[in-house]
């Protein structure tokens, strides 16, 4: 009897990683000891244009980073970020894997990639995992956002790695599978700037405005235009968020998405009356992202 094809999830394309190391870097997820599927977007997938669902064992192994996707190319992407006053010129994807691009039923190219999935190059000693209550908080607050209409990441899958993951205690792990309209950051061209690589830098904006800004193409200068579009975005996404009272906690450039959408739900909450003096993030000990 012929084995049973693997059914067609997600028919993934990997533009981003024709780009120079080290903005991308080839890179495996780590196993987890027992993966379960806590939750999966079955319409978020449909979207992105899966074809069959498969069962939920499948889909914890597949989005634990146990058994690679079909036509997955997992890879660990490079940054920088200017946090809390600072500029730190390597951080990067310490415990993130690209798994590739989609072509949604829109049209639109969008990220997929697993949160929590272990270490990369990137980790700078962590240990590249999440913990349960995060991925929990993500996965309901970005589909929040969503269905008020406002940009953000997307939530596609939730599994628990049946390991625990220490930080201030010993905590229940997972992986979180998340969908962007792409993971480059501000502090992904700090990340080219820093390394005096004009060459990168280049390759990097011209990526950019071919997949999000096409209209800055046609203009006199179009890293000029691209830079004007990237500040409007930004400036309408920071007011949506102000609309609904919505704090980031962790608003650095590293944390800071090209694209204008909301991106890394850390300490984020929302605001019910306005504080001046409320800071959201514990580890913003200068309170430089106070409200």
């Amino acid at each position: 009897m012929p084995l049973k094809a693997e059914p067609i999830v997600l028919q993934f394309e990997h533009r981003y990683s024709t780009l120079p190391e080290p903005l991308w870097v080839a890179t495996q997820a780590t196993p987890v000891a027992a993966p379960e599927l806590i939750a999966f977007n079955a319409p978020l997938a449909h979207e992105l244009g899966a074809q069959e669902i498969p069962d939920s064992e499948t889909l914890a192994h597949w989005f634990s980073g146990n058994q690679p996707i079909p036509n997955a190319k997992p890879g660990a992407l490079g940054y920088a970020g200017h946090q809390f006053g600072n500029f730190v010129p390597q951080l990067g994807d310490g415990r993130a894997l690209l798994l590739g691009e989609v072509i949604d039923q829109n049209g639109v190219r969008r990220d997929v990639q697993l949160k929590g999935s272990g270490r990369t190059p990137f980790s700078r000693g962590g240990d590249g995992r999440s913990p349960l209550g995060p991925v929990l908080r993500e996965y309901l607050v970005s589909e929040f956002m969503a269905a008020m209409g406002i940009p953000t990441t997307r939530a596609l899958a939730a599994v628990t790695s049946g390991e625990r993951v220490v930080r201030q205690m010993a905590e229940p792990g997972a992986v979180f599978t998340r969908v962007a309209s792409s993971h480059i950051r501000v502090g992904t061209f700090q990340f080219a700037a820093a390394r005096r690589d004009e060459a990168l830098l280049k390759a990097l904006a011209d990526h950019v405005i071919e997949r999000h800004y096409p209209e800055a193409a046609n203009t006199e200068d179009p890293y000029l235009a691209l830079l004007e579009a990237v500040v409007a975005r930004q400036a309408v996404l920071i007011a949506r968020w102000m609309s609904v009272g919505f704090i980031h906690g962790v608003m650095n450039t590293d944390n800071c998405s090209i694209a204008g959408e909301t991106i890394d739900y850390g300490p984020c909450a929302f605001m019910e009356q306005f504080d001046p003096q409320k800071v959201y993030s514990s580890i913003d000990q200068g309170e430089a992202l106070r409200v």
